[in-house]
């Protein structure tokens, strides 16, 4: 006789309180059985017998949707002395010499056990430091992602690899000796390398194109060709930096948006990072084609490049985002008071998006741009990824619980994360991630050891 398959576990959380889009509400129950919520109960006044008991406000699993992990290691140095974003970028080309798969992979583990302790399930990895030293490939020509892949792995967070094209150092110009590890030299032999690479458990391959600058206008449309036959999110920095628009209008006769609407790299799948110095007209057309925009705030007033115009193209239609991008911080919370804070500097008004407007972007809109949409939603059927933000700190006491998603956003930070919960798993309990003991003294020598 064929043998039936035991039904698969079911933990039950009761959470203090939970964020069901729009709304806060308490004692709330998740059955979680496979990795997914299997169902949500409500009006749960105590925890059931047997219940795992997480207190504060849960919230779907954070998602950052641009990070590059070497970043993380420039932390701190680059804040000596003055300077513009491209001076800043000869310090980043210096530490991403250094690098080879063994010590990024021990980076990128300690920066995703990080992002594990701030809320963070799911990291897009704006993924362009493909070489050796040189340009010579390794011997496995994906060592370099599959050391971020592993790394996450090991933190306990899902990533999505967006394989970056990166061929060129500006208009008509062969890559300098510090960019000769990022380049492939065309886009096929990028999209063949990149097709070596597969989705597996907690991970998902997508595409990117670094920028128009970096990337040839004849080779834009092969990425994203392979983007779309593989439905993979395609993500590209846009117009950071106006010198780049300048160049580019210089060369082609149009905006880095228009560039990339020429030849079909707009479109739901696709993510603008930045979209910074955008015309009215780039604003529509973002918008009509509901490409997504991630603003990554904390990295661009640190990199002084400028407030962009999240509220005009979520308006245009334009779904928003949020990611750390350089590190400069590491925390979600942040990043999204941060977007409605540089709005109010910018135009002087308040209240541009709600608080769980802003949660939106930093979860189910975030997840979504990585590929996941079965994340960032606490419903049945969901990927069971959620964070806990304590509502008892000395920075989010005192707030009526019915406020608590405008606590967590306007006054919490990553600090303030209890818990982090990745397919019904505890990666971080208590404050404490689970798997990586002292994360702290791990950050620190992976980044002295590039030194």
């Amino acid at each position: 006789m064929p043998v039936t398959p035991a039904p698969a576990a079911t933990t039950a959380y009761w959470l203090e309180h939970a964020w069901l889009d729009p709304v806060v509400e308490p004692g709330v129950v998740l059955d979680v059985a496979d990795g997914r919520i299997a169902a949500v109960r409500t009006d749960v006044p105590a925890p059931p017998p047997g219940a795992v008991v997480l207190r504060g406000l849960t919230v779907p699993g954070l998602a950052n949707a641009h990070s590059h992990a070497f970043h993380r290691a420039l932390r701190s140095s680059v804040q000596v002395g003055s300077g513009t974003f491209w001076t800043w970028r000869e310090v980043m080309y210096q530490v991403a010499a250094r690098l080879t798969p063994d010590s990024y992979f021990d980076l990128a583990r300690a920066v995703y056990t990080e992002m594990a302790l701030a809320g963070i399930t799911a990291v897009g990895e704006f993924h362009y430091l493909h070489h050796a030293p040189g340009g010579r490939p390794y011997d496995d020509p994906n060592a370099m992602g599959e050391a971020l892949i592993a790394a996450a792995a090991e933190a306990g967070i899902r990533i999505t690899l967006l394989d970056t094209a990166y061929l060129s150092a500006g208009f008509g110009q062969a890559p300098t000796s510090h960019q000769l590890r990022f380049s492939d030299g065309t886009a096929d032999a990028w999209a063949e390398r990149a097709s070596r690479l597969k989705d597996r458990a907690g991970v998902k391959i997508g595409a990117a194109i670094h920028s128009v600058r970096a990337v040839p206008a004849e080779h834009l449309a092969t990425v994203a060709d392979w983007a779309a036959a593989r439905r993979a999110p395609l993500h590209v920095h846009l117009s950071e930096q106006t010198a780049e628009n300048d160049a580019c209008q210089a060369a082609h006769g149009t905006t880095p948006t228009g560039l990339l609407a020429d030849h079909g790299v707009l479109g739901p799948r696709t993510t603008g990072v930045h979209n910074t110095h955008l015309t009215d007209e780039d604003v529509e057309l973002i918008g009509s084609t509901a490409t997504g925009t991630c603003m990554c705030p904390t990295t661009e007033r640190d990199l002084a490049d400028g407030i962009g115009p999240a509220a005009a193209l979520q308006r245009a239609g334009s779904p928003l985002s949020l990611g750390s991008d350089s590190h400069a911080v590491i925390d979600l919370l942040e990043e999204a008071r941060a977007m409605e804070l540089d709005e109010r500097l910018r135009t002087r008004t308040r209240g541009h998006w709600t608080a769980a407007a802003l949660l939106r972007a930093a979860t189910a809109d975030g997840q979504a741009a990585l590929g996941w949409q079965e994340a960032g939603r606490l419903e049945p059927g969901a990927l069971a990824d959620f964070t806990v933000i304590a509502l008892d700190s000395v920075r989010t006491a005192g707030a009526p619980p019915r406020l608590a998603a405008e606590t967590a956003v306007f006054a919490g930070s990553a600090a303030d994360v209890r818990h982090t919960v990745v397919a019904g798993r505890r990666i971080v309990r208590d404050g404490v991630h689970q798997t990586v003991t002292d994360p702290a003294r791990a950050l620190s020598r992976a980044i002295a050891a590039l030194r």
